[in-house]
């Protein structure tokens, strides 16, 4: 359910999940920017998998309510005395959406990805769905050459490329991707980019004949074919050298197991939302290796970089556009019938 609501002359409206199922359009104060922040307009603002789940009350993270939001494409308007001079009102920027403790275990082995207190946008803090933020400087990644449509994209793609650095997706192997949602659709890219010949599965024809514009080599539909027997003909009776999961269902956890080669890499970054029950000596008899992997840990730079090469097919993967207006009953839609959306986008300038 999607509610709107007026704004007045200090306030800006923003997209607000205020509990499992129900969404409203609320006013909210306009930021205040601190000396090392920056002031952003925000033009673009993907819808994720975990906006999906938060809203279908399956995200153990999410917090009610919150402003959603943490894909973005926004342009600089201003910034406070403590910001480098780089930083001009006019550049169009993405933002880092993670905040990390400092603390923890994680953070102190450089890996701040998987902080223990991570607070992302949009699920643990105020999320980035409203015409204005106000973030650290040192949160922005910018570029010349990218539209803030494409500026959008960068952090879900960056999840799937820390997968394929997690996976040590190297030239010549053979790397199955199951799942070809946006996520995984950088799981594919960046294992193609990586030299991996990558093998798409999903159960929608149409996502994955966009995971072939974006590099696949081969794609499995399990609706039509048996998954085994087909990975088996495709890797010559090895099964795949990398097995990266990025659907989050207990069967496919299971697959990802019984299909790796032996002596494989498994990889996991979607979250189950059941236990998932193993037949441990098959991991054991082929000295797997069982990955998690976490949001992303310095891969915007590589994924802007990847963009701007214009290799990834942008138009594809957005399976619609809304307004801010519309976007609640956008993701009422997407939780109703997720089949056919790769990456609902919310336009803020409309």
């Amino acid at each position: 359910m999607c509610v709107n609501r007026t704004k007045s002359m200090n306030k800006i409206r923003a997209l607000v999940l205020v509990e499992p199922g129900k969404t409203e359009v609320r006013a909210i104060d306009m930021p205040q920017p601190g000396d090392g922040d920056v002031l952003l307009q925000v033009s673009r603002v993907g819808f994720c998998g975990g906006d999906l789940n938060g809203f279908r009350g399956l995200f153990e993270l999410q917090e009610y309510p919150n402003v959603l939001g943490h894909e973005v494409g926004a342009t600089i308007v201003d910034a406070g005395p403590n910001v480098p001079v780089s930083f001009r009102p006019g550049m169009r920027v993405t933002v880092n959406p993670y905040l990390n403790c400092g603390r923890c275990i994680s953070c102190r082995k450089g890996r701040p990805n998987a902080c223990q207190d991570n607070k992302t946008m949009g699920v643990r803090r105020p999320g980035a769905m409203t015409r204005y933020i106000a973030v650290p400087w040192e949160k922005l990644h910018t570029s010349d050459a990218l539209s803030v449509r494409e500026l959008a994209l960068v952090e879900p793609l960056t999840v799937g490329f820390h997968a394929a650095a997690r996976g040590r997706v190297d030239a010549g192997e053979k790397v199955a991707v199951i799942g070809c949602g946006i996520v995984g659709m950088g799981a594919i890219a960046s294992s193609v980019n990586r030299g991996g010949e990558v093998i798409a599965i999903d159960i929608d024809d149409a996502k994955m004949e966009i995971a072939r514009k974006a590099g696949a080599a081969h794609t499995i539909n399990t609706t039509k074919v048996d998954l085994h027997e087909a990975l088996m003909q495709i890797t010559d009776g090895d099964g795949p050298d990398v097995v990266i999961e990025a659907v989050g269902h207990a069967a496919t956890y299971r697959a990802a197991v019984d299909e790796v080669a032996y002596t494989g890499r498994v990889v996991y970054i979607g979250y189950a939302k059941q236990p998932v029950a193993y037949q441990t000596g098959t991991f054991v008899r082929k000295e797997v290796e069982i990955l998690g992997s976490r949001n992303c840990l310095g891969d915007f730079p590589d994924v802007i970089s990847y963009l701007e090469s214009g290799r990834f097919p942008v138009d594809a993967v957005i399976s619609r556009t809304v307004s801010l207006d519309e976007a609640g009953a956008a993701l009422a839609d997407w939780s109703a019938n997720p089949g056919p959306i790769t990456k609902i986008m919310v336009d803020l300038d409309d």
